[in-house]
């Protein structure tokens, strides 16, 4: 005996408006809260940072670039004619050092060009190693 001849069988959907509402909600939310860097408006100051001092090391070639542009390789100025000349520098004042360490110490006020300038001559010169000096800030 079959009862149930009248019904028909209602055939099973997936209903995909309640995802699509959990989707959006979820994309609001991510938008909202993402932060957007914006690097023009970024205010820094290189030469200060938190860190303990170092220890001199023996195999370290000291360069000061000062705000006028005027350079100094271990304790002797040098007269800036070109990169070449700067390199040739760097290369006496590594000689006989056993893998040397170019440290650069330029003036908060030293412009971008100095700097590239000694690490150009580096490079010229062989000196693959090259770091930087900073001053705690107050």
């Amino acid at each position: 005996m079959n009862f149930q001849r009248g019904r028909h069988r209602e055939e099973p959907e997936i209903n995909l408006v309640p995802m699509i509402d959990v989707m959006l909600v979820i994309l609001i939310f991510l938008m909202i809260t993402t932060t957007y860097s914006k690097y023009t408006e970024l205010q820094i100051n290189l030469p200060t940072a938190d860190a303990e001092k170092q220890l001199e090391r023996p195999g370290e070639v000291a360069v000061l670039v000062n705000a006028q542009g005027q350079y100094v390789v271990n304790k002797a100025p040098v007269v800036f004619s070109s990169v070449e000349a700067l390199a040739d520098e760097l290369r006496k004042a590594a000689a006989g050092l056993r893998e040397p360490v170019v440290v650069i110490s330029a003036d908060a006020n030293a412009t971008h060009q100095s700097v590239v300038r000694v690490m150009e001559a580096a490079r010229v010169a062989g000196l693959t190693h090259i770091t930087f000096t900073t001053q705690a800030s107050r």
